[in-house]
């Protein structure tokens, strides 16, 4: 998978954590970043990367994301391959 389609699987990713204030807390807490610069750097590829990161450590997450987005899990994977620290 390119780079920017897998940026863009990411922000996808984002936009669904973002369907839930639970999720999104717990992804700002875990990751460090405060909700002003997670809205800050949210196109930057490690913050994405740390999104895909996050969404994968919880098999919960990767299913609902996947059944919301309607793609293979596979393809969740691959996206983070592509992005920076895989």
């Amino acid at each position: 998978m390119d780079p920017i389609k897998a940026e863009t699987l990411a922000l996808k990713a984002l936009a669904y954590l973002a369907q839930s204030d639970e999720e999104l807390e717990r992804f700002v807490a875990i990751s460090g970043v405060t909700p002003a610069n997670l809205r800050a750097r949210a196109g930057e590829p490690e913050i994405l990367a740390a999104v895909l990161d996050f969404v994968l450590a919880d098999d919960g997450r990767v299913t609902g994301f996947c059944e919301a987005a309607e793609i293979d899990p596979r393809e969740l994977h691959a996206a983070r391959r592509a992005l920076p620290g895989a």
